[in-house]
């Protein structure tokens, strides 16, 4: 009998369909705890003990510089810009693509909102400059990837080089200082919530809702149908390219909020600003369970991600080491990492 076609609101179970929200898989025949389900569980809290030992070989090695209040607070804030760049980063990757340009508009983001033209709007000016462009940049890259039908990795790569030209040209190869002080005091300590730095407040919000987005939005469930089997998802009724198009704006999006995360972080712009941040998002997308074929990811996982590397990073600085060793333990994390999902993908399909 001819199976009827799935709507766009549910996938059914055709071959490389998705089947929901990847943090939440649907049950398999018969009861019991969802396998798919229970690996994520288990992932999750593997980087959990990763960090957890982190925490204590920085204990041990450091006791006073690592276990101080103001390295703990330092450790999340430099976590904050990179994290909100890999929330975006996860959206991209779970639907199949790929955004090699988060680094550059994050920086031609940050010296266009600090512009002396644009400083003289304040502290508005300045954020919403940093957003706007941020978006534009986004919707080029959207365009170009569902309209133009350009493959994501080349579309990214030419932004990547653009966006970093057009930042030298507007600084001059110069650094631009922030003069506006709402701005600048956002980055001091009498600024901290409860002992919390307004940007990890920040990079929590934006966390929070990117996993809502992510596992009870339709948005979400068509992001992860998208990745799952574009073809599939066509024939349900989504939008596929409108949804790519849509996917590409949020990661501006969250590279613009970035932007103005790193201008009250560094109080200047440059256009070095967020050099290899597109690595470092994708990598901590891989670590957190995020598939590079697409279909699946977490959010909570990529932030753990991002504080993994974070921490690893504080803890080679407080022991002198170089930063060539760190590169080497990430690179090593990165291929462990790759070669589970392998391991996982594999006991998916026995």
């Amino acid at each position: 009998m001819t199976q009827p076609a799935p709507s766009a609101q549910h996938n059914g179970p055709d071959k490389g369909a998705p089947t929901g929200p990847s943090d939440a898989p649907p049950a398999k025949p018969g009861g019991g705890r969802p396998a798919l389900g229970l690996r994520l569980d288990v992932r999750i809290l593997s980087l959990l003990g990763v960090l957890a030992a982190l925490i204590l070989v920085g204990g041990i090695t450091e006791p006073d510089a690592f276990l101080d209040t103001g390295n703990l607070q330092l450790i999340l804030t430099q976590a904050s810009v990179i994290g909100v760049v890999t929330v975006g980063m996860t959206f991209v990757i779970i639907s199949g693509g790929i955004d090699l340009s988060v680094g550059a508009m994050v920086a031609l983001a940050s010296v266009w909102a600090t512009t002396l033209a644009t400083q003289e709007y304040g502290f508005a000016g300045i954020a919403f400059t940093a957003v706007i462009v941020g978006l534009a940049a986004g919707l080029v890259n959207g365009v170009l990837i569902a309209y133009g039908g350009m493959v994501p990795f080349i579309a990214t790569l030419a932004m990547l080089a653009s966006a970093r030209g057009l930042a030298l040209q507007i600084t001059d190869g110069k650094t631009q200082i922030v003069t506006v002080d709402s701005v600048l005091d956002l980055g001091l300590p009498d600024s901290y919530i409860l002992g919390i730095p307004p940007l990890v407040i920040m990079f929590a919000a934006v966390t929070v809702v990117g996993w809502l987005i992510l596992n009870r939005t339709t948005f979400g469930r068509r992001t992860v149908a998208v990745g799952g089997n574009a073809e599939a998802a066509r024939l349900a009724g989504i939008d596929v390219r409108r949804q790519r198009l849509y996917l590409y704006l949020l990661s501006g999006l969250c590279c613009g909020i970035a932007a103005f995360m790193l201008i009250v972080l560094a109080g200047s712009g440059q256009n070095t600003n967020g050099n290899l941040y597109e690595l470092d998002a994708i990598a901590a997308a891989i670590i957190g369970g995020t598939l590079l074929s697409g279909g699946r990811g977490t959010i909570v996982g990529s932030v753990l991600g991002v504080l993994i590397f974070t921490t690893i990073t504080n803890i080679f600085a407080l022991n002198n080491l170089q930063s060539d060793v760190q590169q080497i333990a990430k690179g090593a994390i990165i291929v462990a990492a790759v070669l589970v999902q392998r391991r996982t993908m594999r006991g998916r399909e026995t």
